[in-house]
């Protein structure tokens, strides 16, 4: 786990760009990544994104343009991001950081397939039928 024993990379800065959407975190080995929230948001390691096993995955629409309010230091181990759509719940630890930055276009590919395979997008969540049919009837 990257800086959670000794000798393995730590971050040594860690920069949120807010226009750009951008969280830019450097480490101890001299790696540099720059993750893109809208991947930190969809990648999210909380049960509401993973779920508590295998096949329990949500998939995450709508994200394109999510931001961070804030972030929240966890220790010496990690971080918890603050999303401007209320998701609240991810720690994102040094090692998990560190594996998105190594896998990201990996990561990004699977993600975008993923939202094909669904016929979803990246810029609006899917509505729920309720929600549809409630606003025909108000038409």
């Amino acid at each position: 786990m990257s800086g959670l024993t000794k000798g393995d990379p730590a971050p040594t800065e860690i920069i949120v760009h807010q226009q750009s959407r951008r969280l830019e975190v450097a480490f101890s080995d001299g790696q540099r990544f720059d993750l893109s929230f809208e991947l930190l948001r969809v990648y999210s390691p909380s049960a509401e994104v993973r779920g508590h096993g295998p096949g329990q995955e949500v998939l995450q629409t709508g994200k394109r343009d999510v931001g961070v309010r804030a972030l929240e230091p966890i220790g010496h181990y990690a971080i918890k991001p603050l999303f401007t759509d209320g998701h609240d719940t991810g720690i994102y630890s040094w090692d998990y950081l560190y594996f998105l930055g190594v896998n990201k276009e990996r990561l990004w590919q699977e993600y975008l397939e993923r939202l094909e395979a669904a016929e979803a997008s990246r810029t609006a969540p899917a509505a729920p039928l309720e929600s549809v049919a409630t606003e025909i009837k108000r038409r």
